[in-house]
């Protein structure tokens, strides 16, 4: 049985991407075990592989990622494993020393560009940083996968890389309903679920709400401008129809996403990172037959186009968002997304993935 570490520099949590990899590997005679790092808020972990956060002194800034890189280094070398999965470009460096140190497989998982992503926009140097350890790595590695063609032909473009498409999609379950920890109301749901970050059109859509007052908007997730936004939200007088509910596990997630009308996902067009953007919130969405808004990027685009379950964005000011949210909330997209949620499975994507690891280069 080969031994596969995986890595990631999040806390494992809500990373419902890597527990899906890991889940498909251990299920076919893959020994796994995953590595991230321990939070003052981190929740226990019950998972049918191993697991190991590691304590830092630092969790933030240039010293976590020197920190958590030279001890994932030195665990790596020491530690038996016969091949080593990389989450993203900020693990990739001690896994590719490990890996020619030793000898063995690396298989890369690119989540996103990290080079561009918009928190390293006005900060040019750090961005040079990532983009000088992405030039010398990539184009070495052999087995590597991502989460959508656009990200796929990037790199085969940049850095002559070929790299397989794993989409980020949901494992089929049946829809299960819970209740939100607040009265029940008759307004209409508006949904956004995942990371509280710059970029995420989250000002756009609390600004939104003050031209939809027969509508509640739930906000779950947390990040760098969770608390401003709930400042602002305060102080703008908007805190009657938006709901903040933080950071939750994807087990009790699930449940409540059903309960929308609306879910959304309406990313700035603030680089690559994002113009190439396929979060998994909008597969979870039409798993849960919640009919989508999205912004008018690319991959985004295609699903909307594809499968027809909501729509996209036609004009990114409060007034006309508000406007096409009512009128998509009249539409009935039930059809679309019963046939649509058949297919945007993760099961439908294991055997591309096992097809990797079976056959490393």
């Amino acid at each position: 049985m080969k031994r596969v570490i995986v890595t990631v520099t999040n806390d494992l949590s809500t990373d419902q991407r890597v527990a899906k990899v890991c889940n498909t590997l251990t299920n076919n005679n893959f020994n796994v075990l995953l590595i991230g790092r321990k939070l003052n808020n981190s929740k226990k972990l019950n998972r049918n592989y191993k697991t190991k956060r590691f304590n830092l002194f630092f969790n933030s800034g240039f010293l976590f990622f020197a920190e958590y890189n030279f001890r994932l280094f030195l665990y790596l070398l020491f530690t038996k494993k016969d091949i080593l999965l990389s989450n993203d470009l900020d693990t990739l460096l001690p896994n590719y020393l490990v890996g020619k140190i030793l000898n063995k497989k690396i298989v890369f998982d690119s989540h996103e560009l990290f080079p561009e992503i918009p928190e390293l926009v006005n900060r040019p140097k750090v961005k040079k940083v990532w983009l000088a350890l992405e030039k010398w790595m990539l184009p070495k590695l052999k087995n590597n996968y991502t989460v959508c063609n656009s990200i796929a032909q990037f790199y085969k473009e940049e850095y002559n890389s070929s790299f397989k498409t794993i989409m980020n999609l949901p494992t089929k379950k049946e829809i299960e309903l819970g209740s939100f920890p607040f009265e029940k109301t008759t307004k209409k749901v508006i949904l956004y679920q995942g990371a509280i970050n710059i970029g995420r059109g989250l000002e756009l859509i609390i600004a939104a709400m003050k031209f939809l007052e027969n509508h509640i908007l739930v906000i779950i997730g947390d990040g760098d401008i969770y608390k401003h936004l709930k400042k602002q939200n305060t102080l703008d007088q908007q805190s009657k129809n938006v709901v903040f509910l933080g950071k939750m596990a994807p087990n009790e997630l699930y449940k409540l996403t059903p309960l929308a009308d609306l879910g959304i996902s309406l990313e700035e067009d603030l680089g690559l990172n994002y113009r190439f953007a396929l979060p998994n919130k909008i597969f979870d969405y039409i798993q849960a037959e919640v009919p989508v808004l999205v912004s008018d990027l690319p991959e985004m685009s295609k699903i909307i186009n594809k499968y027809n379950v909501g729509e996209i964005v036609v004009d990114r000011t409060p007034k006309k968002i508000a406007f096409q949210i009512n009128q998509i909330l009249n539409k009935d997209f039930t059809k679309e997304l019963k046939l649509a949620k058949k297919e945007l499975i993760w099961e439908k994507q294991e055997d591309k993935l096992l097809t990797i690891f079976n056959n490393l280069k």
